[in-house]
């Protein structure tokens, strides 16, 4: 008896220590695996259940063309013509995708997939690393407020419906097992090489069970004489803020280590490959209050020596900024926040040995002092590592008042700072802003727009969670990840700024909900460098904006004022407000196919 209770005993502790290496998601569901995975992982169970009648027709696997512009469910049959053909248009250079769909109503052992040679008539061949493809897998998500009007504010997983919802494309996953009555879609890119000869590629993509063919799904792409750049060389100012933090804690490695900077760099590369221009920086503690699951730390060292001046130490700036630009993000850097939003600056004290906080705000003396000392040191370290030219000093949603007070303090510790700024529009600082960049709803003047184009400002839109559309939720409608580029040509502004490219919550690649605002709000790709649905449609858009900047240049050049007129009327039915009466795909699968006719 003894024996079996130490058996048992010791059965509920090694239980425990298991129930304790498990995750966790957001909303306090537990994962049924180890927490942060990274290679192979399990979906979360699906709330929806299959429909028998539904599936009880489908006596075979199907295997046809989809769509990008949807988000097929995982366990409702697809509305789909069985498309065993498409054709994508692009230039040299660019990134075309499609999206393949299997469903089965019996069980699939080794679901995978593979390319045949891309061919055109002339013999010339698609390099074969210029094809990828992923599995596109399944994530937590909720949705709107119940007003439909945005998403933001703290929400209870109780108050809002959750669903699976494709998202995330698993690029690492070779082969997977397919339960029956389940749809699998399968995300299929071509970046089409720059040196490719004009023409159409034929070839196959081939989906199979194992070593038997499931089908031969044919893909034509048509290539165009024309070329798109390198994205490093895009004009378009593309600005998702990067957290670092995030990374460390998902793949539990030690801040600003080799690790930490090894497994960021293929994250940060995907970002440089869409066309990223600015590094994300923080200059303090805590610059948005710890808004997001793991808090913004300071890169740089405050130290009140014991005879009350200011020393400030770069090491983990430096090592941040030089790790971005080896990865080809090296165009601006973005320092944050003179003005965070709890007004409190951490600093070390060397008279107490210990952390201290001062609560000042712009305008009070201690507030000038600090950051006059500290900008003062700032511009000379910059000017030393020739980076004072491409950095700002940048804020987000701050009044107005309050940023005229910031002004005068950092033209007086330096009067060539750039100054950065993402928040409504007021004509009356709009001057002193290099990088302005206001609420997507809201209009630049069009003699200050064409001003600041004159004097190579950078004037750009954001969205955040107040946007009920467009957005780039893990339930908003794909295209309009897309859309967003489309309008910001329509209205000449230089880019697009989203505030979190990867401040993952607890368990990203299960559960994309947050505390506070709607799932996927706080990030756009996912650990292990996967990419996703939102983000490659982004990169879809961003091409667009730059293939539209490319065509209006030529078309001046040459007095091609019907091509300029196209362009115009190609545009002009990106309006806010439309959705969801008119669907994102709509505009843009229209605008794709007139821009892809020059």
């Amino acid at each position: 008896m003894k024996r079996l209770t130490i058996i048992s005993l010791a059965s509920l502790f090694s239980m425990s220590a298991l129930f304790a290496q498990q995750g966790v998601t957001q909303c306090g569901t537990p994962t049924g695996q180890p927490k942060f995975p990274l290679g192979a992982y399990q979906e979360l169970p699906d709330p929806t259940t299959p429909s028998e009648k539904e599936w009880a027709a489908v006596t075979t696997t199907q295997v046809s063309w989809g769509t990008t512009d949807t988000r097929y469910a995982k366990h409702r049959l697809p509305s789909l013509k069985n498309q065993k053909s498409i054709s994508l248009k692009g230039w040299r250079g660019e990134r075309v995708n499609a999206q393949a769909v299997v469903w089965t109503g019996a069980e699939l052992k080794d679901l995978n997939f593979s390319f045949s040679d891309f061919k055109d008539k002339k013999g010339n061949i698609l390099p074969k690393e210029a094809l990828t493809a992923g599995f596109v897998r399944y994530v937590m998500t909720d949705e709107l407020n119940k007003d439909g009007r945005g998403a933001c504010g703290h929400r209870k997983s109780v108050d809002f419906d959750s669903l699976l919802v494709a998202d995330p494309i698993d690029s690492n996953l070779k082969s997977m097992a397919l339960p029956a009555r389940t749809v699998q879609p399968i995300w299929v890119q071509c970046w089409i090489p720059q040196s490719a000869a004009p023409g159409t590629y034929k070839g196959e993509l081939l989906v199979n069970d194992g070593s038997r063919l499931l089908q031969r799904l044919n893909l034509e792409i048509n290539v165009s004489s024309r070329e798109l750049p390198q994205p490093s060389e895009w004009a378009f100012h593309l600005d998702l803020w990067q957290s670092p933090y995030a990374v460390a804690r998902y793949y539990q490695v030690p801040l600003w280590s080799q690790e930490h900077l090894d497994a960021m760099r293929p994250l940060m590369k995907m970002l440089a490959n869409a066309g990223q221009k600015i590094i994300t920086a923080t200059l303090m503690h805590k610059p948005w209050n710890g808004q997001t699951e793991d808090y913004f730390d300071t890169m740089v060292t405050w130290m009140k020596r014991a005879d009350g001046t200011w020393a400030f130490d770069y090491t983990i700036f430096d090592r941040w900024v030089e790790f971005m630009m080896s990865v080809g993000i090296d165009k601006q850097i973005n320092c944050y926040s003179m003005v965070p939003w709890e007004l409190s600056f951490q600093y070390y004290d060397q008279a107490t040995n210990s952390l201290k906080a001062v609560k000042t705000a712009p305008g009070e003396q201690a507030y000038e002092e600090m950051w006059v000392a500290m900008l003062a040191s700032f511009s000379k370290h910059l000017k030393e590592k020739g980076w004072f030219d491409i950095c700002t000093i940048a804020m987000d949603e701050r009044p107005m008042e309050v940023m005229q007070k910031t002004l005068k303090v950092i033209r007086k510790a330096d009067p060539d700072f750039k100054v950065s700024l993402a928040g409504n529009y007021h004509a009356e600082i709009e001057p002193d802003l290099y990088d302005y960049c206001i609420v997507i709803g809201q209009n630049y003047p069009e003699d200050v727009r064409i001003r600041r184009k004159a004097e190579n400002k950078r004037t750009t839109y954001y969205t955040c969670c107040t946007e009920a559309h467009p957005n780039t939720f893990t339930f908003s409608d794909p295209a309009e990840a897309a859309w967003m580029s489309f309008y910001s040509s329509k209205k000449h502004l230089d880019g697009y700024l989203r505030w979190a490219y990867n401040s993952w919550p607890l368990e990203p690649l299960l559960d994309s909900r947050f505390r506070t605002w709607a799932a996927g709000d706080t990030y756009l790709v996912y650990p292990g460098a996967r990419s996703c649905i939102r983000f490659e449609r982004l990169i879809e858009g961003v091409q667009a904006h730059e293939k539209i900047n490319i065509l209006r240049q030529e078309f001046e050049k040459k007095g091609n004022k019907a091509g300029l007129k196209k362009i115009e009327k190609m545009l002009a039915p990106f309006n806010l407000g439309d959705m969801p009466e008119i669907p994102a795909a709509v505009t843009v699968n229209r605008a794709n196919q007139i821009l892809n006719s020059f």
